[in-house]
């Protein structure tokens, strides 16, 4: 669903790309400022909701991408969700790589399910073995960054040195306490725009927050 300016979000977003299935998965782009060219990407042969694209103003093309989770067993012979995984993650970086080599700007967004660094997870050794952090889904994220030559902004202003998470589990009966959380979600841009980069945060607190997600808001600032 692609809305125009006629939606009046009370915090001003008036244009919005909606991509869903009720339940399940979907990503959504709202914006204040005007949006052109929305696509929709679907990939390995599902129809499951999980890449929308738009154009901002400047010829930026702005991605929002769920990576799929997994499941449990890092194993795609065993788990049929892990094959999935990394099919998912194979067929966007021959797309990126065939489709996306013409020099223009881009913005890369979402949850992409992998803590690529060691300090991305509250323990590299013990989750070598745990879906998100396997060797094989770290190098499968790192062709698909490097097929779109995105920079990982957010470590463009945490040093790589720095444990940095966004994402603490349900099953911890103290998240803040236990500290126990993996970078798994992130935000990437082309070359072109690392000039304009001016901040990158993520909101820890709203973990704490009633009826909060797992997951926490990552955050890029752009220009003035």
């Amino acid at each position: 669903m692609f809305g125009g300016s006629s939606w009046n979000g009370a915090l001003g977003y008036r244009e919005m790309l909606v991509h869903g299935m009720k339940g399940y998965n979907g990503v959504a782009i709202l914006s204040r400022i005007p949006l052109r060219s929305p696509q929709i990407r679907a990939w390995c042969d599902r129809t499951d909701c999980r890449h929308a694209s738009v154009e901002l103003p400047g010829g930026i093309e702005l991605h929002n991408i769920y990576v799929p989770a997994g499941g449990d067993i890092p194993d795609p012979e065993r788990n049929s969700k892990f094959a999935h995984k990394l099919r998912f993650l194979d067929e966007m970086t021959a797309w990126f790589a065939t489709e996306r080599q013409d020099g223009r700007p881009m913005i890369a967004v979402g949850d992409l399910n992998i803590a690529p660094l060691e300090t991305d997870v509250w323990s590299h050794k013990q989750l070598l073995a745990v879906v998100s952090h396997t060797p094989v889904e770290v190098e499968r994220l790192g062709r698909l960054q490097r097929a779109g030559s995105f920079v990982d902004a957010v470590r463009h202003f945490v040093p790589r040195e720095e444990r940095l998470y966004t994402w603490w589990s349900y099953r911890a009966r103290d998240w803040a306490a236990s500290n126990r959380g993996r970078r798994l979600d992130h935000i990437w841009v082309t070359p072109a725009l690392v000039g304009a980069l001016s901040e990158a945060r993520i909101y820890r607190e709203s973990r704490g927050w009633v009826k909060a997600s797992d997951h926490v808001p990552v955050m890029l600032t752009m220009g003035n």
